[in-house]
């Protein structure tokens, strides 16, 4: 497993060797450390504490230790890493000081949010407020929440890309904004959480490619690398029109590491890529990044005067104050993606 991410990690500790002072001998604590977000954390982590001799310590809270033991034991079993059972809603306050947290827990699924939105929205908005009083009881000093592009609504068809200061929001009426609501509400609980000595940091993320990203979801450039592999025709269900961008997820895990360690508190941080590409387009960009020639399938027809739906950030905040950006292109991240899909790495 390690040898087929050390270029990537490697990339992330190029990136990110000046930050890891801040946390040398530290203990941090990560919800939602066992999804696609917190596997790059956990793996960038682990990879800087065995080359830079950190001494970090990293619990991680999980509803099924054992499950996540089985399917990724060379981070369940690190020594560094501490698996943490409980529910991000109600869990269990492990003992001791945690002077950084990191809270992702959220079951990132378009069934659940569709299907129940009342649990989606409780498990976003309890989690958070939870995670938080753990936070003012373990003493710590910064504690970042991924929080989602999904706050700022649907995004105007004059915008090219959305900035963090754009003040438009979610339908609250529409059952299928709960998971959007949620983080909006997750976000205004950080400016008023009772001990001010928390520093709190919002990433707000859009749209990823990588190694740990399921091929078989509601993710539309996973599906497209999964049918490639598997030989068989990509379908698009809608008109191929929505506008997308993809950041790889080592370029993710330095974006979150340095806004944690560096981001300015109470102010929220795009997390994504500016090179906005449609749904079309991206199935034609993965068959090419893939020597693939598998035929495309598109159910709908473009509507005259619709303009296409937009889903991207501008990251000139993250640029301009953390010298941030994307360093491996599109084509790139697929080809790697689908590397490690067809290396034997586990699912």
């Amino acid at each position: 497993m390690e040898n087929l991410l050390s270029h990537d990690l490697d990339h992330i500790l190029q990136h990110t060797e000046d930050l890891w002072a801040d946390v040398r001998g530290e203990r941090i604590f990560i919800t939602g450390g066992t999804g696609f977000v917190g596997t790059w954390l956990l793996e960038s982590l682990l990879w800087a504490n065995r080359r830079l001799d950190l001494g970090v310590r990293c619990t991680v809270l999980t509803r099924d230790p054992a499950a996540f033991t089985e399917r990724r034991p060379h981070l369940a079993c690190d020594e560094a890493v501490t698996l943490h059972a409980g529910d991000v809603r109600r869990f269990r306050f492990p003992l001791g000081s945690y002077p950084y947290v990191i809270h992702g827990a959220v079951n990132a699924s378009e069934k659940l949010n569709r299907e129940d939105p009342a649990t989606m929205f409780e498990t976003i908005v309890d989690g958070a407020l939870h995670t938080l009083k753990f936070a003012d009881a373990a003493g710590t000093r910064r504690f970042l929440t991924i929080s989602s592009g999904a706050v700022y609504g649907k995004q105007p068809a004059e915008v090219d890309r959305v900035p963090e200061t754009y003040q438009g929001r979610p339908e609250p009426k529409d059952p299928r904004s709960a998971y959007a609501e949620g983080k909006r509400l997750a976000e205004s609980f950080c400016g008023s959480q009772p001990r001010k000595a928390v520093e709190c940091l919002i990433a707000r993320c859009f749209a990823f490619v990588g190694p740990y990203l399921p091929l078989d979801t509601h993710f539309a450039i996973g599906n497209f690398i999964g049918n490639c592999i598997e030989g068989r025709p990509i379908e698009i269900r809608g008109d191929g029109t929505p506008l997308r961008s993809y950041l790889y997820a080592a370029d993710l895990a330095i974006w979150l590491w340095t806004i944690l360690l560096r981001g300015q508190p109470l102010r929220a941080y795009n997390v994504g890529s500016e090179e906005a590409i449609d749904i079309a387009g991206l199935a034609h960009t993965v068959n090419a990044a893939l020597c693939s020639r598998q035929p495309l399938r598109i159910e709908g027809t473009p509507r005259n005067g619709v303009p296409a739906e937009r889903y991207v950030p501008d990251t000139t905040r993250a640029q301009l104050e953390l010298g941030l950006k994307q360093w491996i292109p599109l084509a790139e991240s697929i080809r790697r993606t689908a590397q490690w899909h067809t290396a034997g790495a586990p699912a």
